[in-house]
């Protein structure tokens, strides 16, 4: 499966490109409802099976169905590659191609319950175990009005990704990574005053990348990027909380020299610094860390992963899957069985570590097999797996697990949003004397206008 960073791109499409109305959706899936039940079994299409280019990865999901359709051999499971293509969804609704269960990104269920383009499955997940254990604003981003439309399966949040190294040798503790904006300032200065070219902090600012982080950065410090004001979008970031967070960077980049004189930076670019040992901090999800190790021929031992600063909020995204709304209850349940058993199993988090540590995948790590998703015993079950059965530092990456911010998903038309924030920052990280109020104001009225589309 692609990172986080790349399917989160690729899901915001989604939100621009569905078109349809409801009545279409519901006449394109006309023939869906009691289709492929023969022989007293459910026939169920699913997405989300990994390409053959993803050799671990498929080979798990193919196990799976196999292990599945063993223990229900009421159910035969008919899986389909890819996950959610934005520019194939909506000819396949309209054609009636659609799944019966398939793959959506925390960006797309709002949409796809308001065009009625997901089954209503509030019955349905009263008995569906485990369900009231998944973190509550993980199930929030699936319902709507009180109905249940989906299930999550995946989540995954901003943190801080540091270099210990580099930390050790600016004499700072790398078992105690900065905990607010101004901890990161001072520390990315130390970094900075080291012999040599190591920069202490980095951001990104194009592709819309820098709009996407700023929106990070905003989050944490308790502020947001788009409003509802009745049944309208507004922009929400010209105000202090924007002028905190473009303040620091401004004062990071010109006035501490920091944050280098390279610029107009995306995700790669930092990666590349990070992975050579140039770089102290960024911005990124847990799945950074394995390709720092894996591209880079890096040592887990090096990295560490710290909750976003300050965690007044912290942007999440991640996945889960949903139901074709023409499907027949029996496949509904059937489609619910399989979500369940896959991806929802406390039973077999042991067995999926273990898996996936036999075929040296890193054990540890707050990425999959072990989904952050869970509350209460489970998480604690899941927790005590990942450390007795780990081949990295977990401890590295401990305070990240153990801080939960508040969640929130991106802002609507986020690409769009994106867009108009990545000159924004690209501003305040090459021109000196950039001013950040006239920024936030010019940027406050175009976003104005990315966000009166929202329907």
């Amino acid at each position: 499966m692609n990172s986080p960073n790349l399917r989160r791109a690729a899901g915001l499409l989604l939100a621009g490109s569905l078109s349809l109305t409801a009545a279409t959706a519901c006449s394109a899936n006309q023939d869906q409802g009691d289709a492929g039940a023969s022989n007293g079994k459910v026939t169920l299409v699913v997405n989300g099976q990994p390409p053959q280019t993803q050799e671990f990865d498929r080979k798990i999901f193919d196990e799976d169905v196999a292990e599945f359709e063993a223990a229900n051999p009421d159910i035969d499971i008919e899986p389909r590659e890819g996950f959610m293509d934005p520019q194939t969804f909506s000819a396949k609704l309209a054609g009636g191609q659609l799944e019966d269960v398939y793959y959506a990104y925390f960006t797309d269920p709002a949409n796809l319950i308001a065009r009625r383009q997901a089954a209503d499955i509030t019955e349905y997940v009263e008995d569906l175990p485990n369900y009231g254990a998944i973190r509550q604003e993980l199930r929030d981003v699936f319902s709507s009005g009180g109905k249940v439309y989906g299930i999550p399966t995946a989540n995954y949040s901003m943190g801080l990704v540091y270099n210990r190294e580099l930390f050790t040798r600016a004499g700072l503790d790398p078992d105690q990574p900065p905990k607010t904006w101004d901890d990161v300032r001072a520390a990315a200065k130390k970094i900075a005053d080291l012999p040599g070219n190591e920069v202490g902090f980095a951001e990104y600012s194009r592709d819309n990348q820098g709009g996407w982080h700023f929106t990070a950065w905003m989050y944490s410090v308790g502020g947001g990027i788009a409003r509802q004001e009745g049944d309208k979008w507004v922009a929400d970031f010209n105000d202090d909380s924007g002028e905190e967070v473009l303040n620091h960077l401004k004062d990071m980049r010109w006035t501490d020299n920091s944050m280098g004189e390279k610029q107009l930076l995306v995700i790669e670019d930092v990666q590349q610094m990070m992975g050579a040992g140039q770089l102290g901090m960024y911005l990124a999800a847990p799945d950074n860390i394995p390709t720092l190790v894996n591209q880079f021929d890096g040592d887990y031992a090096d990295y560490g992963l710290a909750p976003i600063p300050d965690a007044e909020g912290t942007l999440i995204g991640g996945e889960g899957y949903m139901v074709n709304p023409k499907a027949s209850p029996e496949k509904i349940r059937a489609g619910l069985k399989w979500v369940s058993w896959k991806y929802l199993n406390p039973d077999r988090i042991e067995k999926n570590l273990q898996r996936y540590k036999d075929r040296g995948q890193p054990i540890g790590l707050p990425v999959p097999p072990a989904a952050d998703i869970w509350t209460g015993d489970i998480a604690a079950k899941q927790d005590q797996l990942k450390k007795s059965l780990a081949t990295v530092p977990v401890a590295n990456f401990q305070s990240y697990v153990d801080t939960k911010p508040e969640g929130r998903i991106e802002p609507p038309n986020a690409q769009q949003v994106y867009a108009v924030l990545d000159n924004v920052m690209q501003a305040v990280l090459t021109k000196p004397d950039a001013d950040v109020n006239q920024l936030l104001a010019d940027a406050e009225v175009k976003v104005n206008n990315v966000l009166a589309q929202v329907k």
